[in-house]
């Protein structure tokens, strides 16, 4: 387990929320995101927590532990397109302190994007803890693998690129079911559901899958959305609620969180 350096509090950081601008053309351009400072504060995130007050939100920020290469790492990204689909730095603290609570040795994340997830949940893994982590955009996979080097997780993190629900099938066949202690799905929407059915499988009775933005930054109770990826987190929402394989938790951590501890 790598060692975490003492408590500290970010100056230099800023807390991203998204406001929308329309094109001037108006032809169908997707909103611009625009950053908003609070108490100094990067977030790569549309948090549900934007409902409460900047101040508020900014303390529970104050009170977030969170290691400088995981900062410099949420900075850089903070840069890049699609810097949103970040997770936040309280949802990285939250994985971090169930990875270590379950005494999870092999874990799995589905979508990592530039790496804040994975590297949160690698560093919290024993030095002999596995994750593999599962991301088809390259561009991004290179920020994180340099981040992963630079906190010293490296080994412990085995890549898979390509095709999320392919390459889950493959490491069912490899590995066999019941063989993970965790997982982390943050993928494209639309394939939640399979993901989910595929996560399952892979892990064992009492571990964990982590399903996320299953609030879709408030999508999911505006009955005028109606896209294929709302519509299918509304689905897996439903099936989760009644599903009796798992016990589970929705928590309103970010844009939504919901645990599910396989029976």
């Amino acid at each position: 387990m790598v060692r975490l350096a003492a408590p500290r509090r970010c100056q230099s950081l800023r807390v991203v929320f998204c406001t929308s601008a329309v094109s001037p053309q108006g032809h169908g351009r997707k909103p611009k995101r625009e950053p908003k400072v609070v108490n100094g504060w990067t977030v790569n995130k549309q948090t549900m927590l934007k409902h409460i007050s900047d101040e508020l939100y900014g303390y529970v920020l104050d009170h977030t532990r969170e290691p400088e290469v995981l900062a410099e790492l949420r900075e850089e990204t903070a840069r890049l397109p699609g810097f949103q689909m970040q997770v936040s730095p309280e949802q990285g603290q939250l994985m971090g302190l169930l990875v270590q609570l379950m005494g999870v040795k092999k874990a799995i994340e589905v979508g990592v994007f530039t790496g804040y997830s994975s590297l949160c949940v690698a560093m919290a893994l024993p030095p002999d803890g596995k994750l593999v982590a599962l991301e088809r955009d390259e561009k991004a996979l290179s920020v994180a693998r340099r981040y992963w080097d630079k906190a010293g997780v490296t080994h412990k993190v085995v890549e898979r690129v390509g095709k999320a629900e392919s390459t889950l099938q493959s490491i069912i066949k490899e590995e066999g079911g019941n063989s993970y202690d965790f997982a982390f799905i943050d993928a494209d929407k639309a394939n939640y559901g399979v993901y989910y059915e595929l996560a399952l499988e892979l892990v064992r009775p009492g571990g964990l899958v982590i399903v996320d933005n299953v609030l879709f930054n408030g999508k999911v109770v505006d009955p005028e959305v109606k896209d294929r990826g709302t519509n299918a987190i509304r689905a897996l929402n439903d099936k989760i609620f009644k599903d009796d394989r798992v016990f589970t938790a929705t928590l309103t951590v970010a844009d939504g969180l919901t645990l599910c501890r396989k029976l």
